[in-house]
């Protein structure tokens, strides 16, 4: 496997030990961005320690890009001062919206895939990119319903995106997973379609078996369909980082260790022939 791949986790609290000390054999951990957004306090110790140990990558899940009144310029100011500080690996938020003047759902909510929304969303990352004075990359949500307004497949969506804006992506496999099981496609088709060549990162989790929906919920292991699909899409990558996203039921840190290390493993498996033999 190329030396550059790398493969990371997601800090949370009851891991902040280990991270402060530098002894877990990650590449890089993630952090949520709005945890971090305020200066001074135990949390900015926090980061400031970590960062001495590992590349951090930023994840933010406020930033709305989706939203048709435009984007929070106190958050942006705010998420650029993170940035500064920081100099992060990587800075991601969702292809989603969740505000809107008077209202805040404090969830992802989902985008139709038309010109109109697409025209919308690719202002909104040229605003939030030359805020903070970089490429961002941006995440495919999990679904639970369906657009009849949509007039494009998302995979085309996304590409189109980072072609008018030069943003990246972050391809969630396991949101991959979910929405095709919600909605009724193929995950290995949307896999074989997405733009690969834009694909910065790699989030892996588990899920929930609702009643009768898939639900991202981020606190089970990686279910295989997951791992199959990742195979998939690492034969296509050349570079990326891949992180194990658990936010809820949070195990012991050497069980997180061991998914990761699974995770390896499977990208080792995605190797090319040629890949293999180099």
């Amino acid at each position: 496997m190329p030396d550059d791949h790398l493969f990371g986790l997601g800090l949370r609290r009851p891991h902040y030990d280990a991270f402060l000390s530098g002894s877990v054999a990650v590449d890089f951990v993630e952090v949520i961005s709005e945890n971090f957004m305020f200066a001074g306090g135990h949390p900015q110790h926090v980061l400031t320690t970590v960062r001495g140990h590992y590349p951090v990558a930023l994840h933010g899940v406020s930033l709305s890009i989706g939203s048709a009144s435009g984007l929070d310029a106190d958050y942006l100011r705010q998420l650029r001062a993170l940035v500064d500080r920081v100099d992060p690996l990587l800075v991601s938020d969702h292809i989603s919206w969740s505000r809107h003047p008077g209202f805040n759902s404090h969830d992802l909510l989902p985008l139709p895939y038309t010109q109109e929304a697409l025209t919308i969303v690719a202002a909104n990352v040229q605003q939030a990119q030359d805020a903070i004075g970089r490429q961002m990359i941006f995440e495919n949500p999990s679904s639970y319903l369906d657009f009849t307004a949509s007039e494009m497949p998302e995979w085309e969506f996304v590409a189109q995106l980072c072609a008018q804006t030069g943003c990246g992506l972050l391809l969630d496999v396991n949101n991959v997973f979910v929405s095709g099981r919600n909605l009724g496609f193929d995950p290995d088709v949307f896999i074989a379609n997405f733009p690969m060549q834009h694909v910065r990162q790699i989030h892996l989790a588990g899920h929930t078996a609702g009643e009768p929906l898939l639900i991202d919920t981020h606190d089970q292991p990686v279910v295989q369909g997951v791992w199959d699909l990742y195979r998939k899409a690492m034969a296509r990558l050349p570079r990326v980082a891949t992180m194990i996203e658990r936010d809820d039921n949070i195990p012991e840190l050497p069980e997180l260790l061991a998914e990761l290390d699974v995770a390896r493993a499977n990208a080792r498996t995605a190797r090319s022939p040629q890949q293999a033999s180099a």
